[in-house]
């Protein structure tokens, strides 16, 4: 399949949180103009089906999984009416059906959590799972706005390797918005003074030393790249995961990066990208940075 032609991958289970990352896919869908593949997955048909259903005095449309996909397509379809849908149902576990699908996606889509035992959680299993290990960027809808994808807006990206930069200026581009590119940084706990280069002002070398990186950064990432997207530099104390969650406040979307890292099974989101997706403001776009 040609790279133009992959399609927006939605994970939906019915969940309202689902559904709302069905309206920015959507969104997301028309401005890149790609189709949008709607895919639920869940082992209950296989193993409970209908009589499980009737059994439990719920009817049977409640737990079956074209229902819960033609329902998607219908929100999409008030969202955009111009947008192209396709719907799957899986009878697998969602995490392994959205982490395969993502192989063949531009980009993979969820909601913060879905309707299980985890409710409590503030990111749930699936989500923090599959954006551990989806080969393509994905999105974690978060917010309490209605997350619309609106012309103009504000991009925040952490900067460290190149792809999250290279992802972040192509949004802005479609979206026509600006880009803050975004650098923490923090003194040594336990930092001298008694050091030449420390001495009188240690904590604005540090300052210097992450705007250098930072510039560094997106001289690398950006190399070849038109340069027609306006972009706010900033270097600010703290936790990185801290620190951007914060900038995600009034953010349209804030992007990170994760290390896939090859024969390596468990999670690999890192810190940061583990505390933005549970206390982002807004959604999140994990983007994969491979090593090696």
């Amino acid at each position: 399949m040609n790279a133009m032609d992959l399609p927006i991958v939605v994970g939906v289970d019915g969940s309202e949180p689902s559904l709302r990352a069905v309206d920015w896919a959507a969104d997301e869908a028309v401005l890149r103009g790609l189709p949008l593949r709607l895919v639920y997955a869940s082992l209950w048909e296989r193993y409970e089906g209908d009589a499980l259903a009737h059994e439990l005095g719920r009817p049977s449309e409640q737990v079956r999984a074209e229902d819960i996909v033609t329902a998607a397509a219908r929100r999409a379809h008030r969202r955009r009416a111009d947008v192209k849908v396709l719907t799957d149902s899986l009878p697998e576990e969602p995490e392994y059906a959205l982490v395969r699908e993502s192989r063949t996606a531009a980009l993979l889509v969820t909601g913060t959590r879905g309707r299980g035992g985890m409710a409590e959680a503030l990111l749930g299993s699936v989500s923090l799972t599959v954006a551990g290990h989806a080969h393509c960027p994905m999105v974690v809808v978060r917010g309490g706005h209605d997350n619309a994808v609106r012309p103009g807006g504000r991009i925040v990206v952490g900067v460290g390797e190149g792809a999250p930069v290279r992802f972040a200026f192509e949004e802005a581009r479609l979206r026509g918005a600006s880009v803050e590119a975004v650098r923490a940084w923090r003194s040594p706990a336990r930092e001298t003074t008694d050091h030449p280069l420390l001495a009188g002002e240690p904590a604005r070398l540090h300052e210097q030393e992450a705007a250098q990186a930072l510039e560094k950064a997106l001289e690398k990432a950006l190399r070849g790249m038109p340069a027609d997207v306006e972009v706010h530099r900033r270097v600010v104390e703290g936790h990185a995961r801290t620190v951007l969650a914060d900038a995600s406040r009034d953010a349209d979307l804030l992007i990170v990066g994760a290390r896939r890292r090859p024969r390596h099974f468990g999670l690999q989101l890192g810190r940061v990208a583990h505390g933005v997706l549970h206390h982002s403001l807004c959604p999140v776009a994990v983007v994969p940075e491979r090593d090696g």
